[in-house]
């Protein structure tokens, strides 16, 4: 099979590239490099630079691909409330110009990867996948408002959709040195450099945190599996629901660090209580977690002192300053 991976560049592209040239699948994939680095692409993919907005470019590459998983995104959602047009851009708008490619060139099936940010604030946690969607920033709008289009572009034009929807997914080649997301990388590269984290927040806010590797496995089967056509399915851990405060904690022991973390203004919109049952993936694709919070974090703290620890990159545009913009970003204070 021809498999083509957006974003394949990043943190869970390059590892499902990974995992489906094991499988001897082809594999050929394009990323902007927002948000990854290059040297994360896995040798023998077929891969280009480009843009996914870039409509006619992306009709080229896709042409003889029989599977589309689509990971490529700016997934932001706490600076989708400062930067709600890029974050559109590159997670709605790339959605519809990648689905509206693979349309054109008579793809068999399309696995997008959504975002646990669809479910908003809810009554009861964990989040099942037939809860009704209320996002709450405009990260999780996009996300929401692009599986809705691509159910109905999939729907006219006979092409298969799955909707997978990873959380707070950690490991190796995650982007650490982006000062606007992925929270335990942010740590852990502070950490390393003796430096102390920033908390938005009381730090109560509770999250399940799910390494890459245990989400591989079920995402490759989304290409094959007769029986995910239409569906969503939330993938990931829900075993261990933890706050922040318990994150930092359990890095800061890993890596020996004494810990004294600098507390700021929690960030608008910011969801409190968030984790994804993971009943429908047991059922449906024999899912199984592997791997504990402390293996994981172990790994990543492998991975970026091996790499190096870096300083942290200011790359995406504020579009928005005021007041309510976190003097992390403003100020620059990673």
């Amino acid at each position: 099979m021809h498999i083509f991976i957006t974003g394949v560049a990043g943190f869970l592209g390059s590892h499902l590239a990974d995992a489906m040239l094991a499988e001897g699948h082809k594999v050929s994939g394009c990323d902007d490099l927002i948000g990854g680095y290059q040297d994360n692409v896995p040798e023998g993919v077929d891969f280009h630079q480009v843009d996914c907005n870039e409509l006619e470019k992306m009709r080229g590459l896709l042409r003889g691909v029989d599977i589309v998983y689509h990971t490529a995104c700016t997934a932001y959602e706490g600076l989708s409330v400062f930067s709600p047009k890029l974050v559109a851009e590159n997670t709605y708008l790339n959605s519809v110009s990648t689905a509206s490619a693979a349309i054109m060139n008579h793809v068999k099936r399309f696995v997008t990867c959504s975002s646990m940010a669809r479910y908003g604030t809810q009554e009861i946690v964990p989040f099942t996948e037939d809860m009704n969607c209320k996002p709450q920033d405009p990260y999780g709008i996009s996300k929401f408002s692009a599986e809705n289009v691509l159910r109905n572009l999939c729907e006219v034009h006979g092409m298969e959709l799955v909707i997978a929807v990873p959380h707070n997914i950690i490991g190796p080649r995650q982007k650490y040195d982006d000062p606007f997301r992925n929270v335990a990388s942010i740590m852990i590269n502070l950490m390393l450099q003796g430096r102390q984290p920033i908390i938005y927040g009381d730090g109560e806010q509770k999250r399940c945190f799910s390494f890459v590797q245990d989400d591989i496995d079920c995402l490759v089967k989304l290409a094959f599996q007769d029986n995910v056509v239409g569906e969503v399915i939330n993938i990931g851990p829900d075993e261990e629901f933890v706050t922040i405060n318990h994150l930092a904690e359990t890095i800061a022991k890993l890596i020996g660090f004494r810990l004294e973390p600098v507390y700021m203004p929690g960030r608008p919109q910011e969801v409190r209580l968030a984790t994804c049952s993971a009943d429908k993936a047991r059922r449906l694709l024999g899912y199984e977690t592997k791997y504990t919070l402390e293996q994981g974090l172990n790994e990543m703290i492998g991975y970026i002192r091996k790499r190096g620890t870096k300083p942290f990159t200011y790359h995406l545009p504020l579009e928005i300053m005021n007041e309510k913009t976190p003097k992390t970003w403003s100020e620059q204070l990673f």
